[in-house]
């Protein structure tokens, strides 16, 4: 949109800052004799690696860069940093756009015939981090194991705990990716973490506890943004009120229903599509509904509703 450009060389002066900050803490975590000087480099790294993550997601939409070659490029060294790869969150997350509200990612609600047991193991490891560490695992099995996706689909085909859980759409989503250009790519990841350990001294101990604490601050947004909205692909989605430096850090990417109705504008151009006659909840009020788990289908026009009346 010519009206709405991409900022190019914003974009890359954000990517550089954000980079150096996030791999420089990683160094200063591994580094720190202290437990509480390594979890504040942490708990620093878990919002300076979501702004890595929130331009991976621009690059996923091709709004990166307008130019496609260098748009590509930046979006594979942004993977990196995730760590995963990039055909793989690209095929994942314009899938989502797909499915959203439907009910392979009706996380937040559960049927009579779902497991509620795996229901509520599901949303909890989505809360905790856990599902972050769902994707460079992903990504490590299909760079060894690529042959074993086109099994597990058919697999899943027959099971409904593949269907209710998002698992089947996911792994369809995997299998569309180009193996060859996808397999590169994980490596790239591989060499480039390994690098991290290899030239900078980065241990174990630091790597663990910077991730961990991304995955759950990561985590944490993912679904927030999404839960007890409305059932549609589109609508359904909030534009979360945060605080300014907050949504600053990570590329105001709390205007998620704004960027569900215009996947192709930028991020520095979402506020100009909110409405601000529409609900605007605020982020941590869903985060604290989230932790009281998933509720039954035949309430969702009631969370509708309550989101809007307690959390705006």
């Amino acid at each position: 949109m010519q009206k709405y450009p991409i900022p190019n060389l914003l974009n890359l002066c954000i990517i550089c800052i954000s980079t150096i900050t996030a791999i420089t803490l990683l160094v200063l975590a591994s580094r720190s004799h202290s437990i509480w000087m390594m979890l504040l480099y942490a708990v620093v790294f878990s919002f300076i690696n979501n702004t890595n993550f929130s331009l991976l997601h621009e690059a996923v939409h091709d709004i990166l860069n307008k130019n496609s070659k260098i748009n590509y490029i930046l979006g594979v060294f942004l993977a990196a940093l995730f760590p995963t790869g990039f055909s793989f969150q690209r095929y994942f997350h314009l899938g989502h756009h797909q499915r959203n509200r439907s009910y392979s990612e009706q996380f937040d609600y559960y049927r009579p015939e779902d497991s509620i047991c795996i229901r509520y193991l599901q949303w909890y490891g989505i809360l905790t981090g856990l599902y972050w560490v769902t994707a460079p695992l992903c990504t490590l099995l299909y760079l060894v194991m690529p042959s074993l996706i086109p099994k597990m689909i058919n697999h899943s085909k027959q099971s409904h705990f593949a269907n209710y859980t998002g698992l089947d759409e996911m792994l369809k989503s995997v299998d569309r990716a180009p193996s060859i250009r996808a397999r590169g790519e994980i490596l790239f990841t591989l060499l480039f973490q390994f690098s991290l350990f290899y030239f900078l001294g980065i241990t174990w101990a630091g790597w663990l506890v910077c991730y961990g604490a991304f995955a759950i601050n990561w985590s944490s947004l993912q679904y927030a943004d999404h839960a007890w909205s409305k059932l549609n692909a589109i609508e359904g989605a909030w534009n979360l009120r945060v605080h300014p430096i907050v949504r600053t850090i990570y590329l105001d990417y709390h205007h998620h229903h704004a960027h569900h109705k215009n996947p192709k504008v930028s991020w520095i151009h979402l506020k100009n599509f909110i409405d601000n006659n529409e609900p605007r909840p605020w982020f941590y009020k869903i985060y604290i509904q989230m932790w009281k788990g998933p509720r039954p289908i035949k309430d969702h026009l009631m969370m509708y509703q309550k989101v809007i009346k307690e959390c705006c």
